[in-house]
Formats: structure tokens, sequence, C-alpha cells
């Protein structure tokens, strides 16, 4: 089993920053993390990146669609695909997942279960692409957000049905769309619910009965509500839409940080590749303000990037989530936490994934440049390690 030792000027453990580190690699898994910078002197292979670099651990990305195809108008392109171009698309999406350091995704939504053939791949040679925990057909209602992908299903004895097919099938999570959503025309609007709070209540007993946590869909401020009464595992994109507008609601923000559920901020855009209109710019400010007054309240937040809907959400489009957080007022180092270690807890990768510690998978990430303090620097790639393989 070949071991090898990285060494760099600082590094993040996914809880706290240090100085100069090794971290000690056998095989797949992290045997040992010196923050003492010592170098081994048992003759073990040696990569220094230097004072200016620092270690991490893989970054995770809460919240992705590896089908989707980051263009134009990717509904029509994910309609338009055969099986097999689909999942050439999705092999190369996780590959770019991977080279910007993402070295694990939570795909919450793809058609057919196709993205399970790619998740046997990836398990077998882990080294292209990330680990993906698959939500598989995201449950919805009949016509309602998102229903091509194929995960219609309407009454409680279906619903249970369907949450006990996605655990029989091996996915990671259950994904439920709880209100409406902009990419589906036909549906109810984006502040509209789908589910009452006894849909989603079926839902997540069943799914917890089977050790699955659940992710709800809601841009609504009653769908919000109805999710977290129902005891989600995280309630993603949390916008806060009414039919005029975003009106951010204190009292459920309160609530949201006294449960302790888990809020799903889909944050990352890459200006370099499209510029945000007048309007764009001015809704994207607005949903910053709300996001960061859910992480003034103490709310537990992840940060999935949502990428693929868009070609602002390219597949390596999470880092760029740091700079977002930033916006709001929140420290990068907390940006950080909040797409390792607060992820891997969500994820339930805990131990495995999110920290530098002995035990854990080696997924690491090694970027150069001051973390604490400039957002930019996690884009700064030098070197990517998946399940202890260099592979960028």
């Amino acid at each position: 089993m070949s071991s090898l030792v990285l060494h760099a000027g600082s590094m993040f453990d996914g809880y706290t920053l240090s100085g100069p580190a090794t971290v000690h690699m056998s095989g797949d898994r992290i045997v040992r993390v010196d923050r003492t910078g010592a170098l081994p002197t048992d003759g073990s292979e040696v990569i220094d990146f230097g004072a200016s670099a620092c270690l991490l651990p893989g970054l995770i990305d809460a919240h992705v669609h590896l089908a989707f195809d980051a263009g134009p108008d990717p509904v029509t392109s994910l309609i338009s695909t055969s099986d097999s171009d689909l999942l050439t698309h999705m092999r190369t999406a996780a590959r770019s997942a991977l080279l910007a350091g993402i070295t694990t995704v939570r795909d919450l939504g793809d058609r057919g279960y196709l993205l399970l053939d790619l998740v046997e791949e990836l398990t077998a040679h882990p080294e292209l692409g990330p680990e993906i925990l698959a939500a598989g057909p995201p449950l919805t209602t009949p016509g309602g957000h998102c229903h091509f992908f194929g995960g219609e299903v309407e009454g409680h004895d279906a619903l249970r049905a369907a949450v006990r097919e996605r655990h029989a099938r091996g996915c990671g999570v259950i994904k439920i769309m709880a209100g409406g959503g902009r990419m589906t025309p036909g549906s109810v609007p984006p502040h509209a619910s789908q589910y009452g709070l006894e849909d989603l209540r079926t839902v997540v007993d069943e799914a917890h009965r089977l050790g699955l946590p659940v992710a709800a869909h809601a841009h609504g401020i009653q769908a919000i509500s109805d999710a977290v009464e129902a005891g989600v595992d995280s309630v993603e994109h949390v916008s806060f839409l009414t039919a005029d507008g975003i009106d951010p609601d204190s009292g459920l923000m309160e609530t949201i940080a006294a449960k302790g559920t888990f809020v799903s901020l889909t944050l990352g855009l890459d200006r370099e590749v499209t510029q945000l209109s007048a309007a764009q710019a001015a809704h994207f400010n607005t949903v910053l303000d709300t996001y960061g007054n859910l992480h003034k309240h103490g709310a537990n937040v992840v940060i999935g990037s949502d990428a693929g809907i868009a070609p602002l959400k390219p597949h390596d489009v999470l880092p760029h989530g740091v700079a977002d957080f930033a916006r709001m007022g929140v420290a990068p180092l907390d940006a950080l936490r909040s797409m390792t270690s607060l992820a891997a807890r969500l994820c339930r990768v805990e131990g495995r994934k999110g920290r530098l510690v002995v035990g854990a998978d080696a997924d690491l990430l090694v970027v150069r440049g001051d973390v604490a303090h400039d957002p930019t620097a996690v884009l700064d790639v030098q070197a990517v390690f998946r399940a202890g393989t260099r592979v960028r």
C-alpha cells in the first residue's frame, strides 16, 4: 500500500486553521496529521507545496444536478439526450467538479436513476470523479416541478413506496419538491407549495425509518415552514418567496435555527462565464441579504451550488460560493466549514469526509493563498487528491 506525505505552510482541517502541517496518507486513508510541520525522517515520499500553500479537506457540494448541462436550456437538453449520451455527460460533469477540488457531491435529481450507474463506476475507480450521494428522481407531484426526471407521485401510500424504492436501489438521500420552481413550465410558481405538511411527514417518517436523510426543495414561506415542521434534514434554497417577492420571516428563521434544520444555500456564480444583468444582480443581492440573516440567526448553513442549472452554474462552481458568502459579511473560514465539516454532517459522511483527521478518506485540496482572509484563494488550486490518488 503506497504512502505519501503532503506538506504546506498552513492547514484548514475542516474546523480550524493552523500553521505549517503535514498530512500522511496510506492508500485511500489519512493515517497521521502533524501540526508541527515537521517533515518525516523515515524515507516517506514527500510533496512540499511551499509556505504559501494550504491543505484543506476535499470540498463537499451539497446540491448538484450532474444531469443538467449548465447550458442556456438545460431542461430541453436533458429531455432530448439519450441515456448513453447523458451518462457520458454526467461523467464529464463529475470530472469537472473533482478537478476543482470537489471530492464529494450530493446529487439531488437525475433522470430515471441513471446516475446510479456512474456511482457504481466511481466506487470502483474513485480517482475518476467525486463520491456521489444520489437521490435519484426527486419526488414531485404529477406535472410538478422537475417532473421530467420521472419522480411523479402523490398519496401517502405511493410516497412511502417511492421512498422504499429509492432505498432499495441504493440512493443516499431522498429529495422532495415541497414547493414549485422556475424550470418547469406549467407547474406551480416557486412561492407555492406542491405537497402539504402530512405528505412531507409521510416521506420523512419513512425515510428516517430506513436511515435516509430528506432534502426538501422549498422557495416559498409555507413550503419552508412545512418542511421544517415535518422534520426534513435540509431545506434547499430557502428563498422566503411570496407572490410579491422575497419577504424574510425572522420568526421562521428562529425556528429553523432552534430545530437545527440544515439550510442548503444555493450559492456560487461563475461571473467569468456569464455576467449578471442589473435585475439578476439586484435579485441576487436580496437573496444574499436573506441568507446573511439566516446565518446571523445561527442556522446550520451549508453551501450547495445547484450546479448544472444555468451557464452561471457550471459543475466546478462551488468554490465561488466562498466569495458569495463573504459578500454577506461572513468570514471565509465559515464558508469553508459550510462546504467541508458541516456539509459532511448533513450528508451523513462525518468522520470520512470534510475533515483532515486520522481515519478520514484521503480526499484533499491544496490551494495557494490566505484562506482566512482571501475568499478567492480556494480558486487557486495547486493539487487535488481523491482516495489518496493525485488527480490534479
